[in-house]
C-alpha cells in the first residue's frame, strides 16, 4: 500500500460528477443488485415458511386423493355394470332353462294323467272361468274368515 491509501482511510470518496458515464452504470448495477437481493430474500422467506409449505402439501395430497377416489369410483361403476350385464345374461339363460323344464314337466304330467281326469279338470276350469265373480267372492270371504280367526287366536 502506498501512503495515499493509508491517509485516505475513513474519508469519503470524491462524488462522481453527473456527466460521468461510470456513475449511471453504478446506479443501474446497484438497482439490479437490490432487485436480486429482494428476490433472494423473498425466496428464503418462502422456504422458511413451514406452515405455508404444509398447507400447500396438504392441498396437493387432498387433490391427489380426490383424483384417485374418482378413478376408483369410475372403475367400480364399470365393474358393477359388467357384473350386472353378466347377471342379466345368466338370469335370462336360467329363465329359459326353467321354462323348458316346466314345459317338459307339464308335458310329462299330461302324458301320465288319465284322459277322464283331464276332461274333468278341463270342465272345472271352464266352469270357474264362467263363474269368476262368485268364486272370487267366496275366496275373499274365506281369506277374511281365516284372518279374523287367526287374529283372535293371537289375543289369547
Amino acid at each position: 500500500m502506498n501512503d495515499d491509501a493509508r491517509t485516505n482511510i475513513g474519508t469519503p470518496a470524491p462524488a462522481p460528477t453527473p456527466g460521468d458515464p461510470g456513475s449511471a452504470e453504478l446506479r443501474d448495477q446497484v438497482e439490479r443488485t437490490r432487485d436480486e437481493l429482494g428476490k433472494t430474500v423473498e425466496a428464503l422467506a418462502a422456504k422458511a415458511d413451514v406452515k405455508a409449505q404444509a398447507k400447500e402439501k396438504a392441498a396437493a395430497v387432498k387433490d391427489q386423493a380426490a383424483e384417485k377416489a374418482a378413478a376408483v369410483k369410475d372403475q367400480a361403476a364399470e365393474k358393477a355394470a359388467a357384473v350386472k350385464d353378466q347377471a342379466a345374461e345368466k338370469a335370462a339363460l336360467v329363465s329359459d332353462q326353467i321354462r323348458e323344464k316346466a314345459g317338459d314337466a307339464a308335458q310329462l304330467v299330461k302324458d301320465k294323467t288319465p284322459d277322464p281326469l283331464l276332461e274333468k279338470a278341463d270342465q272345472a276350469a271352464t266352469a270357474a272361468r264362467a263363474n269368476r265373480t262368485p268364486l272370487l267372492l267366496v275366496g275373499a270371504a274365506a281369506v277374511v274368515l281365516l284372518l279374523v280367526r287367526r287374529s283372535r287366536g293371537r289375543r289369547r
